[in-house]
């Protein structure tokens, strides 16, 4: 019995002595600063409150976690054994202070609290996490790094420090953790002297420096010498700093309001009008996966647009309108959202929704919401070889065409004041699930006041599909998206491009207007057609009306071109197509250069057109 109980020892000696030995080196974190950083230990001592020991003991474990987040990436550790292995250890390296064995039991009994858990800050457990959710934070990075012993310098990255702090919150409201974490990304992450700079740690950290080593600048310096000669200077700078900080303190809440009116104003004028939705950015990027690349779906004039899906199950496209703070970005965020409102038709992309930002951090955000259209652009079909294998049938070019008409006819006829698109092009018309076209895009779109011809100084637009008296004189009338639209005509039904390159001919970059009416005029209105239509199953007749229709429309003459209505019906074959008179000669020939260059005084004439 007596060896029983000698070999039950024996065991127990083994295990505890490899399970402290364990448990004593399994936290990651080197605690010996404890020793050596010049905190003030007078908080733990005899009558102090526990409460300001406890706000000690935790900024000066911050020093070590700040650390373990630079070193290893984490912002807590990874288990509860580890966790509190690293307590253990830290308070070993109190042991040598009266008084605080007591208090650190009542402050940091929980192991668990420092043990990484994404529900402490919006799913942030690493570096790699804040980067993703929170993005660049060029404010914090430039406030939070450097020497942070001056007052302003301090007040200033806490400042910055408030703003993540309220971003991170706002994207999951049972966040507790976020402040801590954002102490210890600029303590850790930002700040090139490190966590145990006593600069850095008083500043960020807030750790209770002895009196004897608070920071103190070679400025402060001289300062604190002219204060010992002269107390009214000091009363002086003291009233001066109380002057500016009250200026700072209402420069950023005039600040903060000015954000909050802009919301508010942008809502004000687009949301009355609309039976669209109000977004909040949350759900936006709920949706988008915080604009992630896998959720890219390509980029235009105007913004960048991404693929979403909300709460709902409803798949959407979401437009990111390029990043400005200018009005002119407001006007046509606004415009767009108000005209696209208005409208309600088959053939143009519904609205579903808007959403504004505004802080100090991002700027200005705006964003559209449109339903999702899941087979792209007619760009897609007629010129990408990647998506294009299996080109469009006749049946399909011929119920894009009359959508895209259809649709026009709307915007010109069905509202008043009419609406002008001034952008009409191949990206801009968008197949639904059955391949139904859908007008979209209406960032340039301009109502008109009496629904006749307006003259501007800001052309907009394509090169290539802007009407030349709208590119030339600014006059801008329903037949100018006319002119666009033939040219969409005479592409769906070619397969080329707005401008191509063609052997034999002067200009070598040719207009596909002037390229199909030379082989219409030389009777070759067939080499017109995709060679995919070429096979004899496809009615001749009617793919040569719609050339035609396409060539009327596109012509350089105003008072040539047909409205959109009575090309409608020449599509249809309701009525008839009038003879075509000739057009002009390209630019480029040598017989419309020397015209040209006269009758413009020999000036060039630049716009700013989309190419």
């Amino acid at each position: 019995m007596s060896f029983n109980l000698f070999f039950s020892l024996i065991v127990f000696f083994i295990f505890f002595s490899c399970t402290h030995a364990s448990n004593s080196s399994s936290c990651p974190i080197d605690f010996s600063y404890v020793n050596t950083f010049p905190w003030d230990t007078s908080d733990c001592t005899s009558g102090n409150t526990t409460e300001n020991c406890c706000s000690t003991l935790r900024s000066l474990i911050g020093i070590g976690l700040s650390h373990h987040l630079h070193d290893n990436k984490s912002f807590y550790l990874p288990n509860s054994q580890t966790s509190a292995s690293c307590l253990s250890d830290f308070q070993t390296h109190l042991d040598s202070i009266p008084d605080v064995r007591q208090t650190f039991s009542t402050c940091l009994s929980e192991a668990g609290e420092f043990v990484a858990n994404p529900s402490h800050c919006a799913g942030i457990m690493t570096v790699s996490d804040w980067v993703r959710t929170v993005g660049p934070t060029p404010v914090l990075a430039s406030s939070c790094n450097g020497e942070l012993d001056a007052f302003l310098k301090c007040r200033s990255c806490l400042d910055a420090g408030m703003a993540v702090n309220s971003r991170l919150v706002s994207l999951s409201q049972n966040s507790t953790k976020c402040f801590e974490f954002t102490a210890l990304y600029a303590a850790g992450i930002i700040n090139s002297f490190g966590p145990d700079d006593v600069r850095t740690a008083d500043c960020i950290l807030g750790v209770s420096l002895a009196k004897s080593n608070h920071p103190k600048s070679n400025s402060r310096s001289k300062k604190n010498a002219i204060f010992a000669i002269s107390g009214a200077l000091i009363g002086t700078l003291v009233v001066l700093g109380v002057i500016l900080i009250h200026r700072r303190y209402n420069h950023k809440k005039k600040e903060a309001q000015l954000h909050i009116d802009y919301v508010s104003n942008v809502k004000a004028r687009v949301l009355p009008n609309t039976g669209a939705k109000w977004f909040q950015i949350a759900e936006l990027e709920a949706a988008t996966n915080r604009f992630s690349q896998q959720n890219f779906i390509g980029r235009g004039g105007f913004g960048v647009v991404y693929k979403g899906t909300l709460s709902d199950g409803t798949v959407v496209a979401v437009k990111k309108m390029m990043s400005s703070d200018d009005t002119e970005a407001d006007e046509d965020f606004v415009n767009e959202a108000e005209i696209i409102s208005k409208i309600r038709h088959r053939n143009l992309l519904p609205l579903r929704g808007f959403c504004a930002t505004s802080d100090p951090i991002n700027g200005t955000e705006r964003y559209l919401v449109y339903d999702f259209m899941p087979n792209g652009s007619l760009h897609d079909h007629i010129f990408n070889q990647q998506t294009s294998s299996k080109r469009l049938s006749w049946p399909q070019r011929k119920s894009i065409i009359l959508d895209v008409a259809n649709g026009l006819s709307y915007l010109h006829n069905g509202i008043k004041p009419a609406i002008f698109h001034r952008d009409i092009k191949a990206t801009n018309i968008l197949l639904d699930l059955n391949m139904k076209a859908l007008v979209a895009d209406f960032g340039l779109a301009k109502q008109s006041r009496d629904g006749q011809s307006h003259m501007t100084t800001r052309i907009a637009g394509t090169y290539g599909y802007v009407a030349p008296e709208y590119a030339l004189y600014g006059q801008l009338t329903e037949k100018s998206d006319v002119y666009s639209f033939g040219i969409i005509v005479l592409e769906i039904m070619s397969g080329r491009r707005v401008l191509e390159e063609v052997k034999g001919m002067n200009p070598a970059m040719v207009l596909i207007a002037d390229w199909a009416w030379e082989l219409m005029k030389s009777c070759r209105i067939e080499e017109v057609f995709d060679s995919s239509m070429r096979d004899g199953t496809s009615p001749m007749s009617v793919m040569s009306r719609f050339v035609r229709v396409g060539l009327l429309c596109a012509h350089v003459m105003v008072a040539i071109r047909p409205t959109i209505s009575e090309a409608v019906k020449m599509l249809e074959g309701d009525i008839d197509i009038p003879h075509l008179i000739d057009r002009p000669p390209p630019l480029g020939h040598e017989s419309s250069r020397s015209s040209f260059w006269s009758s413009n005084n020999g000036s060039m004439f630049s716009s700013s057109l989309n190419t």
